[in-house]
């Protein structure tokens, strides 16, 4: 690999400080495993209300640098964290994120995150740190490669800056009116619009479908998902775009720090193993059950469900049949997170009736979803859609065999069991509740049979979903989006798209 590139990685969450789900997970993990290939990537996120610099060792970089915004200036501070990894920014704006105690759904949105875009560009040109790459994430992030090709394109500070522009989830495209454009600076341009996306989509302003227009390289959480989205079933009506894109589409499965995620040295688990002393792991789900309140019981499968309560990730089909498996298969049921209230409702009746089978933490806490992958024989993810999906990638480091469905990330990662062959996982299709009930069922019919289940174990164990794979891909990535950016050719690169190329 040539020399090092200087790569700006945004993102409206990381670990530790700001964190709803996967996102900031892989804001966490990924840029240190490009660092440790090195390029020198520096990451910029927010600072919202909740983040103390204080309290977390923050300490200012810029008291105070104008930033355009609408028609005038606004301005802004920037601060560090004492990461002796990786230098990790924080854009200080009191009325947008200083004044907030959350992250996400508040009515101006749309400006916030302009505003922080727009401060993200101007504080790398205080600190004189010119970007060859700026790796933008989801639709918070999504103008910036917009305006590189517009109020920026004769910028000489960014006129040799490509953009990789990252999709997570495209169910989640900012959507706004008209003023964002005005907000942005970029109303000149107005709404655009496209033959064959619906006219309710030509008349708003998504912001993720900019960055789909705009961007040098497109990615996504896994190739499964990348090919998806290129239809109207996983397009969320932005097939078209991507379609006319898709020789830019990539999907890179972007895996787990394996540092971290070791259940042989994880301090929040009671005991520790490896895929060599399997017997010890039937001590972490003992006392699992005594956590939870459930009594132990060698003989019934201990399922374990960590996630958003909502219809996307399956529990409408679940509660279709929860009840049946709790009458009909050996098996007791662990389920732990937040979110739509008609869930909640009928998980607690459930709860009520069987208490002996079924344990609802409505709730989420890290240390506890750790010991879930440590102590479950079962982990499901019924989701109706996953683009990438990290979830599966710890059950299964931790011993815990997936149940899924067979979409996105899913696909590319669970090995259904099909003897004589051994698999990873269960997987099932198509999405609905009866397909789901026999997957749950022919896995607790294998896990009656110790020997054959370990075997799926340690095979599910020994799988290798590393960060590291990610970061040499997304390296090769950055080049290509710099030579595609600075020449319009492609390099030969060993990556494919989604799509073969639509002309030679």
């Amino acid at each position: 690999m040539d020399i090092s590139y200087r790569i700006l990685y945004l993102s409206a969450e990381i670990l530790p400080y700001a964190a709803t789900g996967g996102l900031a997970q892989v804001a966490r993990s990924l840029p240190r495993a490009i660092r440790r290939l090195g390029e020198d990537v520096r990451v910029i996120i927010p600072r919202y209300g909740f983040i103390d610099p204080e309290k977390l060792g923050l300490h200012q970089v810029l008291e105070r640098f104008p930033v355009p915004f609408e028609q005038g200036i606004e301005w802004a501070g920037l601060w560090q964290a004492p990461d002796a990894e990786i230098p990790i920014y924080f854009i200080e704006h009191e009325r947008f994120f200083g004044s907030r105690q959350g992250i996400y759904s508040f009515p101006d949105d749309g400006e916030r995150f302009v505003f922080y875009s727009r401060a993200s560009l101007e504080a790398v040109r205080h600190l004189n740190w010119r970007p060859e790459i700026i790796h933008c994430n989801e639709w918070h992030t999504a103008l910036i490669p917009n305006w590189l090709r517009t109020i920026y394109q004769k910028d000489s500070f960014f006129s040799e800056t490509a953009v990789v522009y990252t999709i997570h989830n495209l169910a989640y495209q900012g959507i706004f009116g008209y003023r964002v454009l005005q907000i942005a600076g970029i109303e000149s341009m107005g709404f655009i619009a496209h033959p064959e996306i619906s006219p309710s989509l030509n008349q708003v302003v998504s912001m993720m479908a900019r960055g789909i227009i705009f961007a040098d390289i497109i990615t996504t959480v896994s190739p499964t998902y990348a090919q998806e989205i290129l239809t109207p079933a996983y397009g969320e009506g932005l097939d078209p775009l991507l379609l006319d894109r898709k020789e830019r589409l990539y999907g890179v499965i972007v895996g787990l720090d394996y540092t971290s995620w070791n259940p042989a040295i994880d301090s929040a688990l009671p005991c520790h193993f490896d895929a060599s002393q399997l017997t010890v792991r039937e001590s972490c789900k003992q006392m699992l059950c005594m956590e939870v309140g459930l009594p132990h019981d060698d003989r019934l499968a201990l399922i374990g469900l960590t996630a958003r309560i909502s219809r996307q990730k399956g529990f409408d089909i679940l509660l279709a049949v929860l009840e049946p498996m709790l009458r009909f298969l050996p098996v007791q049921f662990l389920i732990m997170g937040a979110g739509e209230k008609h869930y909640h409702h009928q998980l607690e009746d459930l709860q009520h009736r069987y208490p002996q089978r079924l344990a609802f933490i409505p709730t989420y806490d890290e240390a506890l979803a750790r010991r879930i992958y440590a102590g479950v024989d079962l982990f499901l993810m019924p989701s109706r859609h996953e683009p990438g999906g990290l979830d599966q990638l710890k059950a299964m480091r931790y011993g815990a065999i997936p149940v899924v469905h067979d979409v996105g990330g899913l696909k590319d990662t669970v090995i259904n069991h099909h003897p004589p062959e051994t698999g990873t996982g269960f997987a099932f299709e198509p999405y609905d509740g009866m397909a789901l009930f026999a997957a749950v069922a022919r896995a607790v019919e294998d896990f009656q049979h110790p020997a054959i289940w370990r075997e799926i174990q340690r095979n599910a164990m020994k799988q290798s979903f590393s960060v590291e794979k990610a970061a040499h891909i997304y390296q090769k990535l950055y080049r290509q989006a710099r030579s595609l950016k600075l020449t319009g050719r492609p390099l030969p690169i060993d990556i494919h798209p989604a799509g073969p190329p639509t002309s030679p």
